[in-house]
């Protein structure tokens, strides 16, 4: 699983049983966000969780960065057993973004940040899946 973690909405994309593609899940808003994961993962096998870490161009942390950290921290409370890895999550906006246009979705869908964030988490995964053979 994949989380494109904000301060109002988090992405969430998962993958197939054989790691090969990554799919949006949803977008729940953050303070639904541990409900929403012990409900899915009473009814989903999850091996372990991709979190977005918000970096600047330079790698250097974002303001956001701190609030990524404190979600692990969160995660790891509530969900023990299944690891957090962290990984870059720059420019995984700009690439939703521009899957979106290039999709051929109507720019009122496009302004729907919602979608923007799940498509961004899918984006983290299939990144990861790639890198991962």
């Amino acid at each position: 699983m994949a989380i494109d973690y904000g301060k109002k909405r988090t992405g969430l994309a998962v993958t197939d049983p054989l790691q090969l593609i990554a799919s949006g899940l949803t977008t729940v808003a953050t303070h639904d966000l541990v409900p929403f994961l012990k409900k899915y993962f009473a009814t989903e096998p999850v091996e372990k969780i991709l979190i977005g870490e918000p970096r600047n161009l330079d790698g250097n942390a974002t303001d956001a960065t701190a609030l990524v950290t404190e979600c692990i921290r969160i995660l790891g409370k509530n969900f023990p057993t299944i690891p957090v890895v962290k990984v870059d999550e720059r420019f995984t906006s700009k690439m939703a973004f521009r899957s979106m246009i290039d999709s051929g979705l109507k720019k009122k869908d496009r302004q729907n940040k919602a979608l923007v964030d799940e498509i961004s988490a899918t984006i983290i995964l299939q990144e990861y899946l790639q890198n991962k053979i």
